[in-house]
């Protein structure tokens, strides 16, 4: 399939009228900002209507070929109702806007721009971009994507398709994508081009909303091939981690391979219990907006105290509950060995808050500081003197959960 695609794709050049049945996905007000002059707000719209062309014109192609056995509809041929993310959850789910995602015990664990089924069966995802930006966090993506989709549907391999609007096959991380056969680049013309097909007149016809297409299906189609339970993954991957770590084979045991599947990205050991906070706050001291915090501060200021640690860097994180709002700060190593504030979690991310309500106390100080003082990124580099600038509470950069 993606061999007939990589051949054929270039055939189908966007027409006005797929661009034009494009903005059924798009939100009236986003549609507006198409040719907004905040370019920021432009180029988001633009982004979104991009991914739309692309998904009108695979389901042009797909009735060209029986080797596309059906595309997985998204955008506004999902269902008028979602399910909101709730504590449980496992397996493919539709986004408020018709996005694409996989949940993991309610969390959003993946999000995908396309997903078809070929004429075996097997399932190809697609991400779809429009700038050779932010590719440094990307080949990683990828992988876990192929990782997970691999686990949920049984395939060895799982193809992926990268379709841009810009030539990216230059850039070093897309050369070693290309380099493995499962993986192909579909270009297109530039957003430029295509918006050069409409006029801001034509944003205001109402374009239709649903359409009939003989290989549309939906996420309720392609349910995951084996039995996917999250929570039970996360939980056998931290015992495997307390188990290493307290056995003192340290990082070495953690790198070795073992038989849980490679999905679970963060590990939440739990919350602290005063005796560990204290040791938490003098031996990895807390900084926020500039300030030291002491144990009576944090436990003042704050409800609870979580550690938790990304997978496979083993990168420690402690999420501190605020008293007074629904949020958590996100703290992350500092150059000096403590913590310092990133951003917050508020239930905006759903699924992940809840999970992070769900968390009672379970870590004493004994536990707590062999996790720490295993985890290589907390150890504080000898050449370093001075601390870097701390982050300011309630400011902060988007970033994973």
């Amino acid at each position: 399939m993606i061999t007939w695609l990589n051949k054929n794709f270039s055939s189908l050049q966007p027409t006005r009228a797929i661009i034009m049945r494009a903005l059924r996905h798009m939100r009236p007000a986003d549609r507006k900002k198409l040719f907004s002059e905040d370019l920021p707000e432009m180029r988001t719209a633009e982004g979104r209507w991009f991914e739309a062309i692309v998904y009108e014109m695979i389901l042009d192609l797909s009735l060209q070929t029986d080797l596309i056995h059906s595309v997985v509809a998204r955008g506004a041929d999902g269902p008028a109702r979602v399910k909101h993310a709730q504590l449980g959850q496992n397996g493919l789910f539709y986004s408020n806007i018709g996005d694409i995602k996989v949940r993991g015990n309610g969390q959003d664990l993946a999000e995908v721009d396309m997903v078809l089924v070929d004429h075996t069966g097997a399932l190809t995802f697609g991400e779809i971009i429009t700038s050779p930006a932010d590719l440094k966090e990307f080949e990683a993506e990828i992988r876990y994507k192929k990782q997970l989709f691999g686990y949920l549907y049984g395939q060895p391999t799982v193809p992926f398709l990268l379709i841009s609007s810009v030539d990216i096959s230059r850039t070093a991380v897309v050369r070693r994508l290309l380099r493995e056969p499962d993986n192909v680049l579909l270009t297109t013309p530039t957003c430029e081009d295509l918006k050069s097909l409409i006029r801001p007149r034509d944003l205001k016809r109402s374009p239709p909303r649903k359409i009939r297409h003989e290989k549309l299906i939906s996420i309720a189609d392609i349910p995951p091939r084996r039995p996917f339970d999250y929570k039970k993954l996360h939980d056998e991957r931290m015992q495997s981690i307390i188990a290493a770590v307290t056995s003192g084979q340290g990082v070495r045991e953690l790198a070795t391979p073992d038989e849980i599947p490679p999905i679970v990205k963060k590990v939440l050991f739990g919350g602290l219990y005063p005796s560990a906070i204290r040791m938490l706050d003098s031996r990895y001291p807390i900084h926020i907006k500039g300030k030291t915090y002491d144990p009576d501060a944090i436990q003042k200021q704050f409800s609870k105290v979580i550690l938790a640690v990304n997978i496979p860097e083993y990168r420690p994180i402690i999420y501190l509950r605020a008293r007074n709002k629904r949020e958590y700060l996100k703290m992350v190593p500092n150059r000096t060995g403590g913590f310092k504030f990133e951003s917050r979690r508020t239930p905006h991310m759903a699924g992940f808050f809840l999970w992070l309500e769900s968390v009672r106390p379970s870590l004493g100080a004994e536990l707590t500081r062999e996790l720490l003082d295993t985890f290589p990124a907390i150890h504080v580099p000898e050449a370093v003197a001075t601390e870097e600038p701390q982050g300011t509470y309630g400011a902060g950069v988007h970033s994973s959960s």
